[in-house]
Order: C-alpha cells, then structure tokens, then sequence
C-alpha cells in the first residue's frame, strides 16, 4: 500500500476561494462514506477556533471529525499510536514550523505518523504542516522569513503562500539560489500528493493559483517553472463565510462532549 502524502500551499477552513473544494478532495481521497479524520493543530498551539472550524466543516460532511491536542495531553490523555493508526486521514495544521518540529520531536509524533503512513493513513498537511515533510521549509516564526529545518521525510524544499506573501517568497528565492535545495512554490488553495514520496497529482482549487518548480541554477541564478495543474474548482452549493456564529455553536459542542482532546 503505497503511502500518501496531501501538501497544501495554503487552505482555510471557512466557504471561500477553493477551500470547501479541499475539503470535498480531502474526503474524496479518503474513500470511505463516513471517514475518520484528525487534527493535529500543534503548529499553532491546538486554538479552540481551528479545532471548532474543522470539527464543523468535517463533520457537516458526514466524516467523524477529531483532533489530537498535544498541549491538553495532561487533561486528556489518549494512546496517540492507537488514535492514528484508526484513523482515514491525519491533517496537520499551519502555524509555526519551529515550534511544530520540536514539539513532535518532544512527543515522538513524526515517527507515529510515518507508522500511520505506512500503514495507509492519508496525512493531509497545510502550510507549515505541509512544509514539516521537506528538508527545508520558509518560516516566519522568528518575524522575518527565512529558511528552517523540516523532518526531512521528502528532499527538498517548499515555500508555501508563495503570491500571498511576497517577502516569504523573496526569501525562498534568495535561499535557493545560495544552495538551499530546490524545490516548490505553493500558492494557497493547490496541492501535490506524494505517493511513496513521488508527485502523483498537482491540483489547484482556484482560479490563478499555482505551483512552480524552484531550482537553483549557476552564479546564484533561480528559476521557477510552472507546473501544469488539474483544475479541481468547481461550485459547491454553499454560500457566504464561514458564520462565527456557527463556529460558537460547534466550540460549545465540543467543550461538553466526550471528544478526545477536549478542553477542561
């Protein structure tokens, strides 16, 4: 069973610009009519905003939505190899990559997730949690942009927001072309799945978003080739922003239920 990796340059779980497509991609990928699928928001620190959001959007999708929150381990303990290993899908959240890579690094999630991918599992992963898979990954953890260390599960290199954030784009440039490895420039709302740590699709979710191949060439020389993409957008019925009312209603939901992970 060929492992699958989903990284995604940018995606929000709110209505707009191709991120209910993701989603609907996401369960599509997963094959299952009811699917399990969980979060991990480590790299920004498990906020109840991201948890209620993904739990809403998810499960309003019939997928049986849950989350892992590393920083409310002690109020919640879990078997985290046992809930990972049950699930369809892992998604690894955005955030700081810094922070991210040390505190799987403080509880052996890396080597949990390369269990679950072994296994079959589909590790979904957006922004810095599309990054962390790479060699090297542009951060803004400390403020200004510059290049870090991810796990090193693919070669290589991803910038991610890539027209979204123009000085994390001219950082990645610059890095590339002083010898960082090459690699990939992701704008919000694409994606490449990695199968066996091989490109097996790029898609984007919206229109003008894209992704290029980055590679260093001589005398410090960068270049960027765009790749061809399969064009996933398409309506999905449903109207407006995400409703912070919504969101108020699910984070009440999840407070009092019997979630694992939940806050107390």
């Amino acid at each position: 069973m060929a492992s699958r990796l989903l990284l995604m340059g940018g995606h929000e779980l709110d209505r707009l610009d191709g991120n209910e497509v993701l989603c609907d991609f996401i369960l599509e990928l997963a094959g299952s009519a009811s699917p399990r699928i969980c979060l991990l928001p480590t790299a920004s620190g498990d906020p109840d905003d991201q948890i209620s959001r993904f739990r809403r959007s998810f499960g309003s999708r019939g997928a049986e939505a849950s989350e892992i929150s590393l920083f409310r381990l002690g109020d919640s303990p879990v078997d985290l190899e046992t809930h990972f290993l049950t699930q369809d899908v892992i998604y690894v959240g955005g955030g700081s990559l810094l922070n991210l890579v040390a505190v799987w690094g403080a509880h052996g999630i890396y080597e949990l997730l390369c269990e679950a991918l072994e296994a079959g599992v589909l590790v979904c992963g957006q922004s810095a949690g599309a990054m962390c898979w790479f060699e090297r990954g542009v951060t803004t953890s400390s403020g200004t942009p510059a290049l870090a260390d991810g796990l090193g599960l693919l070669p290589g290199s991803l910038c991610v927001h890539y027209h979204r954030d123009s000085e994390r784009r001219a950082a990645y440039l610059t890095g590339v072309g002083a010898g960082a490895p090459d690699g990939y420039g992701a704008d919000d709302q694409t994606a490449l799945l990695f199968e066996d740590g091989t490109v097996t699709r790029a898609i984007t979710a919206r229109t003008g978003a894209g992704i290029w191949k980055v590679a260093g060439g001589p005398a410090g020389t960068v270049s960027e080739t765009a790749l061809e993409l399969e064009d996933i957008s398409r309506p999905t019925g449903r109207e407006g922003p995400a409703s912070s009312l919504d969101d108020f209603r699910e984070l009440n939901r999840w407070r009092t239920g019997s979630g694992i992970g939940r806050a107390r």
